[in-house]
């Protein structure tokens, strides 16, 4: 029986996809990327804001088509909207799956084909990324009880996983050709609370340097919980990328208030001026709302200057979407979507602007590069440094007198910037 998986939205849920998958195959069902083969489709869904949701719902829609033009039988949902509407009217589902009982997927799916129960045991995941890199997801759950997010009342508290278990975990991955560890929480910094009483994302850190990664790099650190430790370990320590995602969500103290955020403008300031004074070569990317309720144009344009002075290498925008359950979905006035999408030019074209200029200091550089393909039109190969995350940053495009092998790393010398890098390769 062909089993297929339809993964939405963030990477901490593409975690959760390939550790059911694993199970799927384990239990002895073939896995197809095909949909139109697919006789069980299983869809993994975000349900964090509006357009997570109508994402799901499209590809709902969409899968249960090949129930009347391929071999689909079951149609199966999981994930944050499942958690989030339990009840959610959906003739076209046959199954909404919690997320607590994603370990049972094996089993459920043999349950809805009407076949006897399946065994599977063991741990691990089919790697929906490329070879050369994987996510390491070191909690679920959330205590940030910010007041636009409804991540703790689906995901439910936080909670970190025993550092044995992550150890084993990226052995495991590492002996399979992974070069390049993504650790991803909601929030990293406040690992280990929960276990040991105190943080131990610098404990885990050390240990997983230990397992040789080319570089291990962080998603997700709250300013406030930014620790003189961690930033030393990412000064010193050639095996941690010199890069950190930090959502701020927004720098007017005001804001940051109605929102529940534990920072300010200054903290915010504060903590980004010691990194890059520590780790000078250091990328910082982040995330920021606009068109929270009540925000003022001064407000705004408080953000489009914060960004304006380069703050940030990287960033995303995006507008408020007001969510039931929440605390701010009472805040009144809503901000008017024509004026949030207004709101949301200002801040990308600045953050443009600052990524062009942030570009040029790599320019006469030699920088290391991992490898990952061919753009056709550019007539390059391309990948990235420490400083690029996967997906979400900009990338090198360079050219070579050999053929580099995808996952490896190479000096490039970088010869020209825009938003992106453009340079030389060297043989290894």
């Amino acid at each position: 029986m062909k089993v297929g998986m339809i993964s939405l939205g963030c990477d901490k849920n593409r975690v959760d996809s390939e550790r059911m998958l694993f199970l799927l195959r384990s239990a002895g069902f073939e896995l197809t990327d095909d949909p139109s083969e697919a006789e069980v489709i299983i869809i993994n869904t975000c349900a964090f804001i509006e357009s997570a949701k109508k994402e799901a719902i499209e590809a709902v829609f969409d899968a249960a088509k090949y129930k009347e033009t391929g071999e689909l039988k079951k149609l199966i949902v999981t994930g944050c909207f499942a958690q989030r509407y339990p009840e959610a009217d959906f003739p076209e589902v046959d199954r909404f799956l919690p997320i607590a009982e994603e370990e049972k997927i094996a089993a459920v799916v043999a349950e809805e084909m009407g076949l006897e129960a399946l065994s599977c045991s063991g741990q691990g995941r089919v790697l929906t990324t490329p070879a050369h890199y994987a996510y390491l997801k070191i909690a679920d759950g959330c205590n940030n009880r910010c007041s636009y997010c409804a991540i703790p009342s689906i995901r439910g508290k936080y909670r970190s996983v025993p550092e044995e278990d992550l150890i084993k975990e990226a052995a495991r991955l590492r002996e399979e050709g992974v070069n390049e560890l993504i650790l991803v929480a909601q929030d990293v910094t406040c690992y280990g609370i929960d276990l040991y009483k105190k943080p131990a994302l610098c404990d885990l850190l050390r240990d997983l340097l230990t397992i040789g990664f080319w570089k291990i790099r962080l998603l997700y650190a709250y300013a406030e919980r930014i620790t003189d430790e961690l930033v030393e370990l990412i000064a010193t320590e050639k095996g941690i990328a010199k890069y950190l995602d930090i959502p701020l969500q927004h720098v007017n103290d005001d804001i940051l208030r109605k929102m529940r955020r534990p920072s300010t403008g200054e903290r915010a300031r504060a903590i980004i001026k010691k990194l890059r004074e520590r780790v000078p070569d250091i990328a910082i990317r982040s995330t920021f709302i606009v068109g929270f309720p009540t925000e003022t144009d001064e407000q705004s344009e408080e953000l489009v200057r914060f960004i304006e002075e380069g703050a940030c290498d990287y960033a995303g925008f995006f507008i408020y979407s007001p969510e039931e359950g929440t605390e701010a979905y009472d805040i009144k006035p809503r901000t008017l979507k024509s004026v949030s999408r207004k709101r949301l030019l200002a801040c990308e074209r600045a953050q443009s602007e600052a990524t062009v200029a942030a570009q040029k200091r790599y320019v006469g550089k030699t920088v290391e590069v991992i490898y990952e393909g061919i753009d056709f039109d550019r007539q390059a190969f391309y990948g990235r440094t420490e400083q690029n995350a996967p997906d979400v940053d900009t990338k090198v495009f360079f050219t070579a007198s050999f053929v580099p092998e995808p996952g490896r790393v190479y000096k490039v010398k970088i010869t020209s910037s825009d938003f992106h890098l453009y340079g030389e390769g060297e043989e290894l």
